[in-house]
């Protein structure tokens, strides 16, 4: 059902030769730009027709209008079974704990005296968030981008979510409830790119945003490649991904459960075991067969996954080879089930977020640990981090210098400028001090 690589015995490479030894799934998100860019300029040119037109195309529904009134909101949450409530409210409030505290406060540096630089964080002003709505409803996702939105102080939020046929238009009513619970009431019945190309550009009902964040398919990912550079993106966000480092004391069943249950988000979803233990391989593989017999979306997406060729146990030598694996995979999500978890979590540079021992599986992330499930993914968390406050936060540096303190310092100013060949930049210092100016020729 999972497929083998085996790195025991010669050294490992460097770099990119070791990724190119590890599973990844296929996602080219430069193809998908050719079928995304008319999408777009269509919703640029016709703005709600053309969501309405892309509605019925994709999503078999016909809508009225792309924006949620507010009544079906109020009644997704009336409606709302009250566990599922209680759960979301949970959620929401660790979330709240987490990302309030990563709020930066402005700082100000004393440079000399007389010269000081503050540096203030400053709030986009107005953010597009995007829930998705294929093979599973996500209201999770609606919290895990709301919150740190809200946090950072965002003003203006808007929301949107494919509309479904099954619900009169409407996005799932779980995220228009959860929407509700977030105090969230600018929400749009739009789906992948066309979603994207809404908030970029703007359309009769929905005013365009300075930044677009969520996750979802290839569409959405390349429609955010399509407007870099037009409005902020969180990240081109890739199949889903779990990479588990374990040794000999590691619970099979553990193990392969956690496998599973990221398996069974996508057919390209990512399932990586990294081990030192052919005993524990060998078990994990005898536990993965009863356990996808006995749950869901086992032929649609669980099957498939594992044994993708973005999936595999791979056998390592030892556990520092096996931090290497890991590191050089950068998983989106990465489990440390070993001895001494912690301190084998503490020596990780690359992953979206580490779930350290037996009793922190991914599951725990992606709904109520307090942390963000907006995770960089196809090997970026080498370079990236996930979504947070800071997301949605400028740094603005503010100098402030008097005339002694520029004074000081204006030789050296001169002397880097002409370095540069920008005796402009020079003259701009000289002329505050009445130094004469070097005429052109």
């Amino acid at each position: 059902m999972i497929s083998r690589i085996d790195l025991r015995g010669d050294a490992l490479p460097e770099g990119p030769a070791l990724r190119d030894l590890l599973p990844r799934a296929d996602f080219d998100v430069a193809a998908a730009l050719d079928k995304v860019r008319p999408i777009c300029e269509a919703v640029h040119h016709r703005g709600d027709a053309a969501l309405i037109d892309f509605a019925e195309q994709f999503d078999g529904v016909r809508l009225d209008q792309v924006r949620v009134p507010a009544a079906a909101l109020t009644r997704a949450l009336e409606e709302l079974d009250p566990a599922v409530r209680a759960a979301l409210e949970e959620s929401i409030r660790r979330a709240r704990l987490v990302h309030r505290e990563q709020r930066r406060s402005t700082h100000t540096t004393q440079v000399v005296p007389g010269g000081s630089v503050t540096e203030k964080w400053v709030p986009v002003d107005r953010v597009g968030l995007y829930a998705p709505g294929g093979r599973s409803v996500y209201p999770s996702s609606v919290i895990m981008n709301v919150v740190p939105a809200q946090e950072a102080g965002v003003e203006s939020i808007a929301l949107a979510s494919p509309a479904q046929a099954e619900f009169g238009g409407l996005p799932h009513p779980t995220i228009l409830a959860a929407c509700a619970l977030l105090g969230v009431d600018e929400v749009y019945a739009a789906g992948g790119a066309t979603a994207v190309a809404m908030f970029a550009y703007g359309t009769e009902s929905c005013p365009p945003a300075n930044m677009v964040t969520g996750p979802g398919n290839i569409w959405v990912a390349a429609a955010k490649r399509f407007f870099t550079g037009k409005i902020g993106i969180d990240a081109e966000a890739g199949p889903t991904e779990i990479a588990i480092l374990a040794d000999s004391t590691a619970d099979p069943v553990h193990v392969a459960s956690d496998l599973i249950s990221q398996a069974e988000h996508d057919p390209l979803a990512a399932a990586v075991l990294v081990t030192d233990s052919v005993e524990l391989a060998e078990a994990v593989e005898r536990e993965l067969e009863p356990q996808v017999a006995a749950t869901k979306h086992i032929d649609d997406r669980i099957v498939p996954a594992l044994k993708g060729r973005q999936s595999a146990i791979v056998l390592v030598d030892g556990l520092d080879e096996g931090l290497r694996v890991v590191d050089a995979y950068g998983a989106e999500h990465l489990e440390i089930q070993t001895a001494d978890a912690a301190a084998v979590a503490d020596r990780v540079r690359n992953a979206g977020a580490i779930f350290v021992g037996p009793w922190a599986p991914v599951s725990l992330g992606d709904y109520a640990a307090g942390s963000n499930h907006v995770l960089p993914t196809g090997g970026c968390a080498c370079h990236s981090s996930g979504l947070s406050v800071q997301s949605f936060l400028r740094g603005i540096h503010i100098v402030d210098y008097t005339r002694d303190a520029l004074a000081e310092v204006a030789h050296h100013v001169v002397t880097l400028a002409e370095a540069e060949d920008l005796p402009a930049h020079g003259a701009a210092i000289k002329a505050r001090f009445e130094w004469k100016v070097p005429q052109s020729k």
